[in-house]
């Protein structure tokens, strides 16, 4: 049986048969061991035919297409012209090889041409790959080199391409941020309590919201300095008299040592830097909430947006996170709890970072696990609607969490929630609700459009009737051409 091979290469596509293949019984060694020998290699191949690409373009679209498994129009022609004709319902003398099975099977399905990919068929394509230079005797030095180099940066941007509004990326450096930034602004806040501490100690046991002692420490400097001006703006800042009042006694009667103004002037600094890094922080949450909003819209709206944050870091990408069930979703978070339960025969975690959802928390004791394995179903379904719907609408996951409050009434009270068929069917209907709402709020325009139109038509129309008018009236008369004052003097030359 003859062997053909289909070679693509960056400048084209080359067919190439292999006729000593039946001689050496088809050895795998034997064919290895001619490869690196041109001339012994010339000898087994030939080259049959080669289409060149037309642009650098159609390159990166066939590219594409046989990295895909499929089959271009102009890859078919270019084998139907060159190989021999298949007939129907007899056996074929010949087969094509190729380097990928999915193309293969495709071209089979369309062309009827029996392909085969096996240890053979690569190794016939690796001396073809080294030796084409001299294969193909019409390409110059360094042309091949130039159009691989040129394609592989085409393809290798192509696939990089991303919808800008969707980067999942943006997502987990966001909450890698947040996480970082809530250790530092909680260690520096640590930090700025025990220096200024040393001055006035009290105000620790007054005030413990750490932003808001910043903010003190910030603006009232020197406690021996606290007037009646300082005092007004501190409730501004505090929103609270009493407390205002209890740091004003407590300013009187501390019993902390005064300090220099260098040292105020650095403790200032630093509580300035906290209030900046606090300010940034929401900021970036903001920030956050925005681009999950973009990206996992249902996700965001059933377990919230710093929850499906880490789920989406977690995973990887959104992409990742689709593709993983619920049983692994589950227990995201916790994979050392598992090992370390699998390797002493213990108890597999119920739960990882679905715990810090409120819905976990809500739950009874004994129905944690239940629930958890139930939320993550219903994240696996809306990561998955996030990441292969196209439309951008929480719908879904609007409706997947009114499902998940509705269960855990049923482990509460026993009130049987709703199907899932309902609950989807509800969320459709509501996506088409909205869709056809938009369309409506577009309509008015195109409508006032159209009438206008008409207005414009009629008013063109009666000016042709006024234009028409009988002379009688002496102030319009219609105009005649010379075809119907011809047509006028005939009819009165019959007449007479």
């Amino acid at each position: 049986m003859a062997l053909y091979v289909l070679f693509e290469a960056a400048s084209g596509y080359a067919l190439l048969s292999a006729k000593g293949i039946d001689e050496i019984g088809q050895n795998t060694e034997a064919v290895r061991g001619s490869v690196n020998d041109y001339n012994r290699f010339v000898k087994v191949v030939h080259l049959v035919a080669f289409s060149p690409f037309e642009s650098a373009v159609d390159a990166l679209k066939q590219c594409n297409a046989v990295s895909e498994g499929h089959m271009t129009e102009e890859l078919r022609s270019f084998l139907e012209l060159n190989l021999p004709k298949v007939k129907e319902l007899k056996k074929s003398k010949f087969s094509l090889g190729v380097a990928e099975p999915k193309l293969g099977s495709h071209i089979f399905e369309v062309t009827k041409i029996p392909c085969q990919c096996n240890e053979l068929v690569h190794e016939i394509l690796r001396g073809v790959r080294l030796h084409f230079h001299q294969i193909l005797k019409s390409l110059k030095p360094g042309d091949l080199e130039k159009a691989q180099l040129g394609l592989g940066h085409s393809y290798s941007r192509a696939k990089v391409k991303f919808n800008v509004n969707r980067v999942d990326n943006m997502v987990i450096q966001a909450i890698f941020l947040l996480d970082s930034f809530d250790k530092d602004i909680n260690l520096f806040s640590m930090r700025l309590r025990e220096w200024y501490s040393w001055h006035f100690p009290e105000l620790v046991k007054i005030v413990n919201d750490n932003y808001l002692y910043a903010k003190i420490v910030n603006y009232v400097e020197d406690k021996s300095k606290l007037s009646e001006d300082i005092i007004s703006g501190l409730v501004d800042i505090v929103g609270d008299e009493e407390k205002v009042q209890q740091i004003k006694e407590a300013a009187n009667s501390s019993m902390g040592p005064a300090l220099s103004p260098v040292d105020l002037i650095n403790i200032k600094r630093f509580a300035q830097k906290v209030i900046d890094l606090a300010h940034y922080r929401r900021k970036l949450y903001d920030y956050l909430v925005s681009k999950m909003n973009d990206i996992a819209p249902n996700l965001a709206a059933l377990i919230g947006d710093m929850v499906g944050a880490r789920l989406i870091s977690h995973a990887g990408s959104l992409t990742n996170l689709a593709k993983c069930p619920s049983s692994t979703l589950q227990i995201l978070g916790a994979e050392k709890a598992l090992f370390r339960a699998l390797s002493t025969r213990g108890n597999t975690p119920k739960y990882g970072l679905i715990f810090h959802s409120s819905f976990i928390g809500r739950a009874s004791a004994r129905n944690k696990g239940r629930m958890a394995r139930y939320l993550s179903n219903k994240c696996s379904i809306a990561s998955r609607i996030d990441c292969f719907m196209e439309s951008n609408s929480n719908a879904f996951g609007e409706k997947l969490r009114e499902q998940v409050e509705e269960r855990l009434e049923f482990y509460d009270k026993g009130v049987a929630p709703r199907k899932n068929i309902d609950v989807m069917l509800s969320a459709l209907k509501t996506i088409e609700a909205k869709e056809s709402s938009d369309a409506a709020e577009k309509e008015p325009a195109t409508t006032t459009t159209t009438s206008e139109k008409k207005k414009k038509e009629k008013r063109k129309s009666e000016d042709v009737v006024a234009d028409g008018e009988d002379d009688a009236s002496g102030k319009k008369k219609k105009k005649t051409t010379k075809k119907e004052k011809h047509g006028i003097e005939n009819v009165n030359g019959v007449e007479k």
